[in-house]
């Protein structure tokens, strides 16, 4: 029995291990922000927020796109927070987006289904954000 649980144990990190990992094609966003909390408003707070209502929440309306939270630690943005977006092809980010960067119509519907969400996110503060979109090569 012990043996048999071991395995499946093994088998589960295996898969977890190996499907997290970047595939030739995917999209990466890596972006940078600069936060202005509001009154009252602390860090801690506006990241509980964001990973926990924020974030599954734009899981759930951007199909195959995956949303990781960063603080940077060293180099040039000690301290400073940003986010990954992992998306599974350029064509996946290309549904939301037109070519020059404005909403698509599936975009704009997407930003109405985020609406509460995002409203309730503006009342925590403001923030700016400079982006950088990278294809696994």
């Amino acid at each position: 029995m012990k043996k048999l649980i071991m395995m499946a144990v093994l088998i589960l990190m295996t898969g977890l291990m190996y499907g997290q990992s970047l595939q030739k094609g995917n999209l990466i966003g890596t972006h940078i922000f600069s936060v202005t909390l509001a009154p009252g408003v602390t860090m801690d707070k506006y990241i509980e927020f964001m990973t926990n209502k924020a974030i599954p929440e734009m899981e759930k309306v951007y199909t195959n796109w995956k949303y990781y939270l960063v603080k940077g630690i060293r180099g040039e943005n000690p301290d400073s927070y940003g986010m990954i977006i992992v998306i599974k092809t350029q064509k996946d980010r290309d549904k939301y987006y037109n070519p020059d960067g404005t909403d698509s119509e599936l975009g704009k519907q997407a930003n109405e289904k985020l609406k509460p969400v995002m409203d309730e996110f503006t009342k925590m503060g403001t923030y700016t954000s400079k982006y950088t979109d990278w294809v696994v090569l």
